[in-house]
């Protein structure tokens, strides 16, 4: 196995369908494994009817504390059979194109570009304007700077011994601070220092990956269009 996808989830129901239903139409190679991490849901992800999915799975953390993504990504990674990981949020779109790069990478880390879509009930991906308004997206934001958002370090691909081995993942015991507790900005601090000794590499090229509308990009941290994400608090 050469890729897993590994996303973390909670209380996101109808997101999920539309992402499997959108893995559906990419009929990935069997080099591709899909996981999704319980975190906490209720119902859970494993008590619902979900599109069929090859190489997909659920797993499950069974942890109901608030802001445990770090755990779920971490369980996710020792779970998973691939070389490499695509560590991403379940608010993302990965498009085929970036399966593919991320398919043929051979260094230690690579990052992503992204912009605004969204998927539809059918799991099909959108850019049109209307559709980013009625979730949300300003039009200022629009006005100054159309699709594009700013990159985000804490979705990538990275080789799994170097995740476990070097990285040693996200530290766990930040669960139960205040928001935000930083396990992204510490994660990126050990990269940091490493990418600088020369321990580990990344590639500089970057594909495209979309972002649903939603948080501060609409004008509230807490904005949840259609109450389609959970609806833990970011304050």
């Amino acid at each position: 196995m050469k890729l897993s996808i590994v996303i973390p989830v909670l209380n996101s129901h109808e997101i999920v369908y539309r992402q499997l239903l959108h893995y559906q139409m990419m009929d990935l190679p069997d080099s591709v494994e899909i996981i999704f991490v319980d975190d906490g849901s209720e119902p859970t992800l494993l008590s619902v009817r979900l599109p069929e999915l090859k190489n997909f799975k659920i797993i499950e953390t069974h942890d109901k504390r608030p802001w445990t993504w770090a755990i779920a990504r971490n369980k996710g990674a020792i779970d998973a059979s691939g070389e490499y990981l695509l560590m991403a949020d379940i608010d993302y779109i990965i498009p085929k194109e970036a399966i593919a790069d991320a398919l043929s990478l051979k260094e230690d880390r690579m990052n992503f570009r992204r912009e605004f879509g969204i998927l539809d009930e059918n799991g099909v991906l959108s850019q049109n304007i209307d559709d980013l308004k009625k979730y949300g997206l300003t039009e200022q934001r629009i006005k100054d700077r159309g699709v594009k958002v700013s990159a985000h370090t804490n979705e990538f691909v990275m080789r799994k011994s170097v995740f476990i081995d070097i990285m040693g993942m996200y530290r766990e015991d930040l669960i139960g601070k205040p928001y935000p507790q930083g396990e992204d900005r510490c994660f990126q601090g050990v990269w940091d220092r490493n990418i600088s000794k020369g321990v580990v590499n990344r590639t500089d090229y970057r594909p495209l990956v979309y972002m649903f509308p939603n948080g501060k990009f609409c004008g509230d941290v807490d904005y949840n269009p259609f109450n389609l994400f959970h609806t833990t608090s970011r304050r």
